[in-house]
């Protein structure tokens, strides 16, 4: 059986760590379950992201959306900071290293930003309790020092939406998420 574990610097961010079975022929996780998260809704979109190494992805957060990472191969530098106003842990920056021996899932509330980094070549696959909206695909800089992320690259690659980001004080009032506030 899997260990769902909330994490003690952001809350409603879920660790899993599943159950891997495995044997001569090869192995087998089951890598997501509905029931593991109570307070989460159905998935209902999933996708798969390639990446090479030194590319950093991110950060971008959702008003509306729950994301569900799962690393399929490689390694990666995950940076989660709390944007949502009023939560108890607002401001806080959690950093998860994913990939190698160490299996483990990511479940990512809404307000929260969330970005990685390609430490190798790396596929994540990850579900979304909803369906691609462009509205709802926000971002803060990846670089902001009021986040101090350290993304563990010296050289990143970075796509010109996530360069343009703006600083965590720079985001409008009508995109900040709050804390408990959730519409579909």
């Amino acid at each position: 059986m899997a260990e769902v574990v909330e994490s003690p610097q952001i809350r409603d961010v879920l660790v899993v760590t599943p159950s891997v079975h495995g044997d001569l022929r090869g192995r087998f996780i089951e890598t997501y379950r509905r029931s593991w998260f109570p307070l989460g809704r159905e998935m209902i979109q999933g996708n798969r992201s390639d990446k090479e190494a030194g590319a950093i992805v991110g950060l971008h957060y959702h008003l509306h959306q729950a994301d569900y990472w799962y690393l399929t191969r490689g390694r990666a530098r995950v940076v989660l900071h709390d944007l949502r106003q009023g939560s108890p842990t607002e401001r806080a920056t959690l950093l998860v290293d994913l990939g190698g021996d160490d299996e483990k899932g990511l479940f990512i509330p809404p307000g929260v930003a969330h970005g990685f980094a390609s430490l190798t070549d790396l596929t994540l696959t990850y579900l979304v309790d909803g369906y691609y909206n462009p509205a709802d695909e926000l971002g803060v800089a990846w670089d902001d020092p009021e986040i101090g992320a350290d993304w563990a690259l010296s050289d990143p690659v970075l796509s010109p939406r996530d360069q343009a980001n703006p600083a965590r004080s720079e985001i409008e009032p009508a995109l900040m998420p709050r804390y408990g506030l959730r519409t579909a």
